[in-house]
């Protein structure tokens, strides 16, 4: 992932933990309580990529595919190991990174 990209999840994130005390938490069960917490920045990204209608709510939507054959063939001319196509968009922003 580029720092570009990074920044824009960071950006999403940032906006997630600050938009209001009960945003979207998850609940776990410690000895004989419930307690919530807010995602960490890893399982927000996980609930982005996974669930439409949380990245929809959150305006943040990643998409990662692999390459096809004539897009790995071009990056094989031009000496790179690239897989992978990582796009992500937010806050009409979008940056397309290849791992």
């Amino acid at each position: 992932m580029s720092k570009e990209q990074q920044e824009l999840l960071d950006d999403a994130y940032e906006n997630y933990w600050n938009s209001h005390p009960d945003a979207d938490k998850i609940f776990q069960y410690e000895g004989s309580t419930f307690v919530t917490r807010r995602m960490t920045e890893d399982e927000f990204v996980d609930m982005v990529k996974t669930d439409d209608e949380f990245s929809e709510k959150w305006g943040l939507k990643i998409e990662e595919r692999e390459l096809n054959d004539d897009e790995l063939n071009i990056a094989n001319l031009f000496k790179q190991t690239s897989n992978k196509l990582i796009t992500i968009t937010y806050n009409n922003k979008k940056i397309e990174s290849y791992e």
